[in-house]
């Protein structure tokens, strides 16, 4: 019993040990220049209260408007070249009708809000809703 206890102790020491020096090498090895450190520690978000004045334009609006083909295929292509969980196929007329008779602002709305299984903006947190909005014509372009 006491070779148990002696047994288990030296694995748990090794493991810690082996966790230091890892930890050390990974430090050493990392640059830890000033900007690289804010690099590693910026924040991966901003809070943008409606209403406020920007003094800044969005990611997307410095990078210029993406078409609506660009947009589809970085954010949309996944759920409506292959209609997962019921998204309707690209140029797929029977799969949008329905959704066209409601109305173009309700399908905007849908595709910036979230509706069913659609999360909000497809997951395109960074598209301005003009860019969904070419998204979606691109998609009923050929209907």
């Amino acid at each position: 019993m006491k070779f148990l206890t002696q047994f288990k102790w030296k694995h748990i020491l090794a493991v810690v040990a082996g966790v230091a020096v890892a930890g050390s090498v990974m430090a050493a090895t990392q640059d830890m220049s000033r900007e690289a450190i804010a690099e590693r520690i910026k924040p991966v978000a901003k809070v943008r209260v409606a209403g406020a004045e920007e003094n800044t334009a969005s990611a997307g609006q410095q990078a210029g408007e993406r078409s609506g083909e660009q947009v589809f295929n970085a954010s949309c292509a996944a759920c409506h070249n292959s209609g997962v969980l019921g998204a309707p196929k690209r140029n797929v007329a029977e799969d949008w009708e329905p959704r066209i008779a409601q109305g173009m602002d309700v399908l905007l709305d849908h595709s910036i809000n979230g509706f069913n299984a659609m999360p909000p903006r497809g997951t395109c947190m960074n598209c301005s809703d003009d860019e969904i909005l070419a998204a979606i014509e691109y998609m009923i372009s050929d209907l």
